[in-house]
């Protein structure tokens, strides 16, 4: 049964890797995880449109706030698949994907929008 108020995973829809991702997630999530785009987003809740913009953010329904791959893996738990990325935050994993997110996620906003 979904939560009375689902998690909303909020992401780049210019980003063509962030839309590719987005596409097969929304194909597999349950109704407990909303997309959105966050262009169509007019308020969004605790930051600045520029900081969504420059990393993962998600909303869980409890109301606090995840970013990065934390966001990610805890969107991808909405799906058969979730199980499969749980690696990706264990303790050794955790600093060095981070770590190669940051870089990513940096570069795709600069080369995006600066």
């Amino acid at each position: 049964m979904p939560s009375a108020k689902p998690s909303t995973l909020y992401y780049d829809g210019q980003c063509p890797l962030c839309s590719f991702e987005m596409r097969h997630l929304n194909r597999l999530k349950t109704e407990d995880l909303v997309l959105q785009d966050i262009h169509a987003q007019v308020n969004l809740p605790d930051a600045s449109r520029e900081q969504y913009l420059k990393i993962l953010h998600l909303k869980r329904s409890d109301g606090s706030t995840l970013t990065g791959l934390d966001a990610s893996v805890y969107a991808w738990q909405h799906t058969p698949l979730g199980p499969m990325m749980a690696w990706l935050r264990w303790p050794i994993v955790k600093t060095v994907a981070d770590a190669v997110y940051g870089v990513w996620a940096r570069r795709r906003f600069d080369r995006r929008y600066s």
